[in-house]
């Protein structure tokens, strides 16, 4: 009787699972917003600690199938018709990233850092924020890219020159914090980068929002207080 009725609730949670899915429309994993991340891991839960749990009757299983699906489909109809309930709820996108400069209000926003940003950059096939015409942080933690016009670049393959080495861009600061082993792994030193902050009107790494450096690009930095970011500079 007992393995007859874990399979029951097994039954039950299947169907009851794939109904709701249908009904509520579910996106694939890695486009869940925070509230579909939720629904999610509390519909495992409910499925989950019933089955096995002698006390929980096959009643309760549906009721409780029943009650969520209904709560899911009343604020998603709520959200429809008072539109100003998306935001709290479900987020919105969020610009990190305008004219190859961050904003660093949004990344604070969406508790990013310079790291994260870049790990999301790359996914994208973007290696530098100097490429970026506009960044967009999703609800689901995607980041959509519009490339810049300038970042357009005609194949050498098709102006038939021989093939250049890529070159990675690495961040020697983020959010005025000096990255010690990129700097090593680059074969610079602090020295040298002071000297390439003074250069550019930043007394200190402490005034500065981030720095990437690239062996073909150079030195490109922010400041802070976004009052003033150098551009694209050979470096020295």
């Amino acid at each position: 009787m007992t393995y007859t009725y874990i399979a029951v609730k097994l039954v039950t949670g299947f169907f009851g699972l794939w109904i709701m899915t249908r009904l509520l429309g579910k996106k694939e994993i890695s486009q869940l917003t925070p509230f579909d991340f939720v629904t999610s891991l509390m519909l495992s839960e409910l499925v989950g600690n019933t089955v096995y749990d002698r006390e929980v009757t096959w009643s309760e299983l549906i009721f409780a199938l029943t009650l969520w699906m209904a709560l899911s489909l009343a604020l998603e109809k709520a959200m429809q018709l008072f539109p100003w309930l998306s935001r709290p709820l479900s987020g919105r996108p969020d610009i990190v990233i305008r004219d190859g400069r961050i904003d660093e209000a949004a990344l604070k926003r969406n508790k990013l850092d310079m790291h994260q940003l870049g790990m999301l950059l790359r996914e994208q096939n973007v290696f530098s924020v100097q490429e970026v015409a506009c960044a967009i942080f999703e609800t689901n933690g995607n980041l959509s890219v519009l490339l810049a016009s300038s970042a357009d670049t005609v194949k050498r393959e098709d102006l038939g020159l021989a093939p250049k080495p890529a070159q990675m861009t690495y961040i020697l600061i983020d959010h005025g914090c000096i990255e010690h082993e990129v700097l090593k792994e680059i074969g610079r030193d602090e020295r040298w980068l002071h000297k390439q902050l003074q250069a550019r009107g930043a007394a200190r790494p402490d005034d500065v929002l981030y720095v990437e450096w690239s062996a073909d690009g150079g030195l490109h930095m922010q400041l802070r207080q976004e009052k003033q970011a150098a551009g694209p500079t050979a470096a020295g």
